[in-house]
């Protein structure tokens, strides 16, 4: 890209005002979201799933977002004042603000784009030119200034992130259908029968929740939607099938474009997704990169010791094989092989970890067995207590997913 597309794109993002959908509830991560919304779970050692948006926003030059916040919003709150209270709003119009529902209305959101349409006056306030609509529940790295750039090139009204995926995965997504210009011409939300790509009858074409609009005509769009009875408000279910037959709204597929193929990007709604890519970045060569410089996943940087591994006897060792072990951790002649461990975790002696994903503040006691299990915050693992191996037992104290992947939670312990 040259000096002269790059200065196009700097000034296109400048234009640009990110919202970032926050509210939703997750239940399919089941008690992991009892007491905390799923933008604020945890993931990958450090951080939280909402910082991956906010990263990409900032690494791409958007420094105007706003987060739109409802479910059990308190933990996602407190971290976002800790952790992305940096930016210089009085000499350069930056911010991260925050959208709470009920702020301005008697009601919460009842859709996507009612989240979007009951914060207009704060939105019109600043200005835009251009705004990208952003879920606050994925994991990914992409530069948005491309997307913005495309959506100019094609005097877009509307511009849908997607991403190719397996029919039978697609009926979790709203499915487009595009012309040779990648015009969207169809679009159906989580259709029993997906429609196939047409260069691969395997795959169908699924949006990613990333939106970008000409601000001017999702303001109209919003009011037209707000009057209407038999919407749901909802940007995939009513908004985007209402305009595609009379205004352009293009499809723009993310790409890893050094590699040439489909970039990184997971949904980590279901435990199983959650456990799977936590897992994989313990591997030697994981799909998520989070070691990359030019592209830094910002969270908040807390003030710990680092790890420590004590005890080198035979038969109690602190050892840890192919893991990551966060900040703060203790391994207290413990072993933990293929796992992910969050900060202040402390395992104590003769116990064994493996496969397996521990959220901060943990603490594991003597004699413990944990395989295939993912802790949640602040569990206390009494002595002698095996997780993993009797799934019919374990079943009885915790929830255990169709693959045998068992979750522990603090109240599920007793532990409130």
């Amino acid at each position: 890209m040259n000096a002269e597309a790059d200065r196009h794109i700097s000034q296109l993002t400048r234009n640009t005002m990110a919202l970032v959908l926050a509210g939703g509830r997750g239940t399919r991560l089941k008690d992991l979201t009892q007491w905390r919304a799923k933008p604020a779970v945890p993931f990958g050692g450090k951080f939280r799933i909402i910082d991956f948006p906010l990263s990409n926003c900032i690494n791409s030059g958007i420094r105007k977002i706003s987060i739109v916040t409802q479910y059990k919003s308190h933990s996602l709150i407190r971290h976002i004042q800790r952790a992305w209270n940096f930016s210089r709003g009085i000499l350069f119009g930056e911010f991260i603000e925050l959208m709470p529902a009920s702020q301005q209305s008697e009601n919460w959101y009842s859709g996507t784009a009612d989240a979007v349409y009951q914060n207009l006056n704060i939105i019109r306030a600043h200005k835009p030119e251009y705004i990208l609509i952003l879920a606050g529940d994925h994991i990914y790295k992409m530069d948005y200034g491309p997307m913005i750039a495309a959506h100019v090139d094609n005097n877009a009204d509307m511009t849908v992130g997607c991403l190719e995926v397996p029919l039978d995965m697609a009926t979790s997504f709203g499915v487009m259908s595009i012309d040779d210009k990648d015009q969207v011409i169809r679009f159906a939300e989580k259709p029993s029968q997906p429609e196939p790509t047409p260069n691969d009858p395997s795959q169908a074409l699924a949006s990613m929740g990333i939106y970008v609009f000409k601000a001017d005509f999702l303001y109209d769009q919003l009011n037209i939607d707000a009057e209407s009875t038999q919407s749901s408000h909802d940007f995939g279910k009513d908004i985007i099938p209402s305009i595609i037959d009379q205004h352009q709204v293009f499809a723009y597929r993310f790409r890893d474009v050094q590699k040439g193929e489909q970039a990184y990007w997971r949904d980590v709604g279901t435990l199983q997704a959650f456990w799977e890519a936590n897992i994989d970045l313990v591997s030697v060569s994981p799909q998520l990169n989070v070691y990359d410089e030019e592209w830094p996943i910002w969270t908040n940087q807390l003030q710990l010791p680092p790890a420590k591994f004590i005890f080198d006897d035979e038969e109690r060792r602190g050892m840890a094989v192919d893991s990551i072990v966060s900040g703060g951790c203790i391994i207290s002649g413990a072993k933990v092989k293929k796992s992910l461990l969050f900060s202040n975790v402390k395992i104590n002696s003769y116990s064994s970890v493996t496969d397996s994903v521990i959220l901060p503040n943990v603490e594991i006691g003597r004699n413990c067995k944990i395989k295939k299990a993912v802790i949640d915050r602040g569990s206390i693992i009494p002595p002698n207590t095996v997780i993993g191996e009797n799934l019919e037992e374990d079943a009885k104290r915790f929830y255990v997913n169709e693959s045998g992947i068992v979750l522990v939670t603090p109240d599920m312990l007793g532990q409130r």
